[in-house]
């Protein structure tokens, strides 16, 4: 083969890839060809020269590196409509990667995955199923300036512990690999968390993975206060009234870039032709019979897997 070169497209400099002159090609042909890439490559081509920038930003990429179906789920956001008239392709996508939108009355919310356009959702805490979740003697909803939704669930006391969740695996992008996290934080004067809870996630197609997970490890994991004076409560430190398990025999929550916490459920893969397809997660924590209160229940986000994740 012959050499790869490629140099900055000012004038006076060549542009050569793997012996081609790529001046010589049409934009749409470059484009064509980026379109078969990903956007993370389709960002690094972008800086190598000016018909590269031009090719690589063009709506014909974008298009491609959108899910196919986003236009129907953008119909299902208030904003969704706006978007689409007013961003090009790339400026939509990269939105939709930062800014996760509330699809579905605010059920869900729907963003991208940004290093390969996978479709990512967060079912809210108001569409999960928490046994006595209506029982304002046993869990509480109110809104939280840091929470994408409306509401989130907080847990005043139960010693039994249940929240499940369903997705119709047709929603998700096809030929993925997913797992599951539920998304929480504890409340000052959170007790009764010392003992592990039990995550189970289930397919259509009988594959049942169970785990146990700890709330919290005295030894290493700590919450943090943040600057934040309206994070700042939500966030104290747990009660310790016993000692978890080792880091060892269980997992252990991890923080998220937007505050909150997650403890993943599991993982599964997603086909082509799963279109009756669905997955259940759930988060058990009744073997101890201890009582327990402070939880705060954003949701579950269920999002493509990355490396090293």
């Amino acid at each position: 083969m012959e050499e790869l070169r490629m140099v900055g497209g000012e004038e006076g400099e060549e542009e050569i890839f793997c012996g081609i002159d790529f001046y010589v090609l049409p934009e749409g042909c470059i484009a064509a060809v980026v379109s078969f890439t990903s956007p993370r490559d389709a960002c690094r081509f972008s800086s190598i020269s000016k018909i590269f920038k031009s090719a690589a930003d063009s709506d014909a990429v974008w298009e491609n590196f959108l899910p196919s179906d986003y236009r129907e789920i953008l119909g299902r956001s208030d904003d969704g409509v706006s978007l689409l008239d007013s961003l090009s392709k790339k400026e939509l996508f990269m939105h939709l990667a930062d800014n996760p939108i509330l699809i579905d009355e605010g059920a869900m919310s729907f963003s991208l995955e940004k290093s390969t356009g996978k479709k990512c959702f967060t079912i809210s805490a108001k569409n999960l199923t928490i046994i006595w979740g209506d029982t304002p003697r046993y869990w509480t909803w109110h809104s939280e300036p840091v929470s994408r939704f409306s509401e989130v669930a907080e847990l005043v006391t139960v010693c039994w512990l249940e929240i499940k969740g369903k997705m119709k695996t047709s929603l998700l992008s096809p030929n993925t690999e997913y797992a599951a996290y539920l998304v929480f934080t504890m409340g000052r004067g959170a007790y009764g968390f010392y003992s592990p809870a039990e995550v189970t996630l289930q397919t259509s197609g009988g594959k049942v993975e169970t785990e146990n997970v700890n709330w919290e490890s005295p030894h290493r994991f700590q919450i943090v206060p943040r600057r934040s004076s309206a994070f700042n409560q939500l966030r104290a430190p747990m009660s310790r009234t016993q000692p978890a398990e080792t880091e060892d025999e269980t997992k252990l929550p991890k923080k998220r870039a937007d505050g909150w916490l997650e403890i993943k459920i599991g993982e599964f893969s997603t086909r082509r032709d799963d279109e009756d397809g669905e997955v259940e997660m759930a988060v058990l924590d009744v073997k101890g019979g201890n009582w327990k209160g402070g939880l705060i229940v954003e949701g579950i986000e269920i999002r493509p897997k990355i490396v090293n994740e």
